[in-house]
């Protein structure tokens, strides 16, 4: 049977929701189930055996749907794998380094004893809401930082340890 997936996340402006479904896009092409879900909507998490939770940065937090995400289902989370990812430089720098977690979210990794995390670029684009978020794009300073290449990769590093639990249970 498939490792049920849940990739939940929390975003403003659809960033890291387009994050989310390249993630679980790829763990389906590995034959895993994988389902997306904005964090601020998923209320019952009993059916996921394993799960991946990312959250856009801003200001050096984590989304706050994502944080409250994990808070709520901690228990769960502590007893499957988990994986965390951040979205949010607006700039190369994500695909340059390894950023570290934010205090917040290396908290979360050592309660929740997961299995990893990453911090992808962001987006911030036309429309995007918030006062701040349009300061920054009228500066100039908006653009999408995504790597699609890397986050599959990193993904499938993700299924590939998934897969492997599985045929060892």
């Amino acid at each position: 049977m498939p490792e049920n997936v849940l990739v939940a996340y929390g975003t403003t402006n659809g960033s890291t929701a387009g994050i989310a479904e390249a993630v679980a896009d790829v763990l389906r092409k590995e034959g895993l189930t994988a389902d997306t879900a904005s964090a601020a909507t998923v209320t019952d998490v009993t059916s996921y055996d394993a799960f991946v939770v990312g959250g856009a940065l801003y200001a050096g937090r984590w989304h706050r749907d994502a944080r409250r995400f994990v808070r709520r289902h901690r228990r769960a989370l502590a007893e499957r794998p988990v994986w965390l990812f951040s979205s949010g430089p607006l700039d190369a720098s994500a695909s340059e380094k390894d950023i570290p977690p934010v205090p917040w979210v290396r908290r979360a990794l050592d309660k929740l004893d997961a299995r990893g995390h990453v911090t992808f670029g962001g987006c911030l684009q036309e429309g995007a809401k918030g006062r701040i978020a349009r300061m920054i794009i009228r500066n100039g300073k908006g653009g999408d930082f995504r790597d699609f290449p890397e986050i599959e990769a990193w993904a499938a590093r993700v299924a590939d340890e998934l897969i492997k639990r599985e045929q060892t249970t």
